[in-house]
């Protein structure tokens, strides 16, 4: 689904140097995650491509089209400025969302992209008329926080994975949207997802078997050192949780408009400061020895010869 764009001058948008300055909550823990679920797809070569249901400014999105392989898709699916078709997604859309455009978008996306990734504009539910069943490896869901909402874009989700594929559900334990929490934890109970890891804002699952990538992450966990976990059970079913306070973030996408470094400048040697005393050589001190050698070859004869004598004399005593 195609809408226009919202008329707003580019001139007027920020223009991001680093993913840090787009707007949108994109944790270090859940950055790591990301980056370390697509490596190890890639890594086992399983195909597939990426998607996400609500985008806001494009933080999770414009991390997620760095990883994107150059024969897969991205598709991002959100309802930017178009109207919600229920009063009460409309009501939340105005109140959460208020400044979200998808001028802004992708003004921030291609702060850091060649180019756009597939876009849907409109309700999440529509994303199944434009992404085949079982082409997708890793799925982002962030839109509505409404239940039903939440529900149906698991459901949608569910048919668009492939068998191995993940999905991650935001705001899942979230109080101030507690229609996530039951939707997820429903779909675990009834629906047949099964949990691979959460982090304090997100939920990993998967439909198909968790226990091969669960061991993996572990083991890559324990080799960083700097990522804290615990495994709990659900349902008799092992469940990761784990924090990344402290940990490195991995690498992020360059942006265009990030300032180009300087030249270094050759080194100069520096003049002395004015007024600076300039170190004086001062010449050797002459040994006793050397001060009657000099005098032996610069005495008058007669002088000489007395001092030689009295020096023979002193010996012979």
């Amino acid at each position: 689904m195609t809408a226009p764009i919202a008329d707003q001058s580019a001139e007027q948008l920020p223009r991001p140097t680093r993913l840090s300055e787009v707007k949108g909550w994109f944790f270090t823990a859940d950055q790591l995650l990301f980056d370390w679920f697509l490596a190890h797809q890639q890594e086992r070569s399983e195909p597939g491509d990426l998607l996400e249901l609500g985008a806001y400014m494009g933080k999770s999105a414009i991390f997620l089209g760095a990883r994107r392989r150059p024969d897969e898709r991205f598709t991002v699916c959100d309802l930017f400025d178009s109207p919600a078709e229920d009063a009460s997604n409309s009501k939340e859309m105005k109140k959460s969302y208020a400044t979200l455009t998808r001028r802004a978008f992708e003004a921030n996306y291609l702060s850091f992209h060649d180019e756009l990734p597939t876009i849907v504009q409109g309700l999440s539910a529509l994303v199944s008329e434009h992404v085949e069943k079982g082409s997708v490896r890793f799925a982002h869901i962030d839109a509505s926080h409404l239940y039903e909402h939440v529900h149906g874009d698991i459901l949608a989700v569910r048919e668009l994975l492939t068998d191995a594929g993940v999905v991650v559900l935001d705001d899942y334990r979230a109080e101030h949207c507690p229609g996530v929490a039951a939707a997820t934890w429903q779909a675990v109970a009834n629906e047949g997802l099964r949990p691979i890891c959460i982090t304090g804002t997100k939920f990993y699952g998967t439909w198909g078997d968790p226990e091969p990538v669960q061991k993996a992450l572990v083991e890559w966990i324990k080799a960083r050192g700097d990522v804290w976990h615990e495994v709990q059970y659900v349902n008799d079913a092992p469940l990761i949780r784990l924090s990344a306070k402290g940990a490195k973030e991995p690498a992020h996408p360059l942006s265009r408009h990030q300032p180009a470094p300087r030249p270094a400048r050759p080194a100069t040697p520096q003049a002395p400061r004015a007024g600076a005393a300039r170190p004086v050589s001062r010449p050797p001190v002459p040994t006793r020895g050397t001060v009657r050698k000099v005098a032996l070859d610069v005495l008058p004869p007669i002088v000489t010869r007395a001092i030689v004598r009295a020096r023979k004399r002193a010996r012979a005593r």
